[in-house]
């Protein structure tokens, strides 16, 4: 009895730190930007959105209603677009497709500051044109 008393206080403490992650913690990734945004008949929420220059972008939009899409410049509006993109995109996605109750993620990169116009590219009903938003880099 009493050697398992003994065992029992000894590594009640190592299991308790293994149990709450301490002896294997888990470290979010700090370089990564996540924006929850959500698509709905015909407005894209946040807008606009705010991110830091040089730091990788997760964009997790869902779509409310219907099926919606999303195309964003790669340039800052005003821009000359033959030059180098300010944002760079993780896939080669032109239209992004978010689907009713699904979330789509868009990763990207933005390496200049600036405003960056983005829209649905996806027909979804008469204010389809109007679905707009903006992305705001910072440095």
């Amino acid at each position: 009895m009493r050697i398992a008393t003994r065992f029992f206080f000894l590594f009640l403490p190592v299991a308790f730190a293994v149990a709450s992650g301490f002896a294997f913690p888990a470290q979010p990734d700090q370089d990564v930007q996540v924006v929850e945004v959500t698509a709905k008949k015909y407005e894209f929420n946040p807008a606009p959105i705010h991110v830091k220059q040089g730091v990788k972008v997760q964009l997790k939009i869902t779509s409310l209603d219907r099926t919606h899409g999303f195309k964003i410049n790669l340039s800052p509006d005003g821009a000359d677009a033959k030059g180098a993109p300010g944002l760079v995109l993780a896939s080669k996605d032109d239209c992004f497709k978010i689907e009713k109750g699904a979330t789509t993620v868009v990763e990207f990169t933005a390496t200049k500051p600036g405003t960056y116009s983005f829209h649905c590219c996806n027909r979804c009903g008469l204010g389809h044109g109007g679905m707009k938003g903006q992305i705001v880099v910072e440095p």
